[in-house]
């Protein structure tokens, strides 16, 4: 797949577009050295990836990817955290919780491709995306009990609306690291691809996904977001706002003409 261009934020992050995929980017990890331990500055460069990600109108999917061969992401940079005084760790905790919930406060649907390790703060990363779309290596887990702490990028929240609450209690009082075709099965991760292919996969479903109306998108999204967890009447007053901001839109109005014309839309996008 050709890149046809990148923006670096910072060292460790790169956005990157793809030949025939303009609207789809690939957001990538890229700390190879460190098998993308999160540190301070790439905790920095993740949410201000995902900042101009959130206002680029033409980013219809997003696709959270990365550079090193056996791990997506192996959580917080422990060895950094170790030099840290109680105060330097008071006050990096803000920049560590907006990379976290730039990724999920994304507003275009977001696709994880998770390969080799996937530990604490890079489960949570993944955990964050709507779709996590794994290949038969990956490891995935939420180990933070085990070393002192909890599971600070989401996971307490993010995992038991996945696989309900007491299987989310097992994973994260037991810190035990979950292989790939038990991951599928618990619900983990949403698909299973073979190994070396997460990546391909998941730029094709963004590419699937990409084929839609831009304003549908975001618009479904917001409904799934909010209304999860609601009780059955207040999710319907989540969805009915949701189909008032996209009702007298331009890409509804473009979606039924294509239909009734029998052709691709050609979406504006508002």
């Amino acid at each position: 797949m050709t890149v046809t261009s990148e923006q670096r934020f910072g060292e460790f992050v790169a956005v990157r577009r793809h030949a025939g995929q303009e609207h789809v980017a690939e957001l990538v990890l890229d700390r190879p050295k460190a098998m993308n331990a999160v540190s301070t500055d790439m905790a920095r460069s993740i949410a201000a990836a995902c900042e101009a990600l959130g206002a680029d109108p033409g980013v219809r999917v997003t696709v959270l990817t990365s550079s090193h061969e056996r791990a997506f992401c192996v959580g917080a940079d422990l060895k950094e955290r170790n030099s840290f005084t109680d105060a330097e760790l008071v006050r990096q905790r803000p920049t560590a919780r907006a990379a976290y919930t730039g990724v999920l406060e994304l507003p275009m649907p977001t696709i994880a491709a998770v390969h080799g390790f996937a530990l604490g703060g890079g489960f949570e990363l993944a955990l964050a995306c709507d779709v996590i779309v794994a290949d038969a290596t990956a490891v995935v887990g939420l180990p933070e009990v085990s070393v002192g702490v909890i599971p600070g990028g989401g996971g307490t929240q993010l995992l038991p609306r996945r696989v309900g609450a007491a299987r989310a209690a097992e994973l994260v009082f037991t810190a035990r690291r979950v292989q790939a075709a038990e991951a599928r099965e618990l619900g983990l991760v949403d698909e299973l691809v073979e190994a070396g292919r997460d990546r391909e996969e998941a730029l094709a479903l963004g590419a699937r996904m990409a084929a839609n109306s831009p304003v549908g998108l975001r618009a479904a999204k917001k409904a799934l977001r909010l209304g999860h967890g609601l009780d059955l009447r207040a999710g319907l007053e989540v969805e009915d706002a949701a189909w008032r901001s996209v009702a007298f839109s331009g890409d509804r109005a473009e979606g039924v003409a294509a239909f009734n014309e029998k052709r691709s839309p050609r979406w504006p996008g508002e």
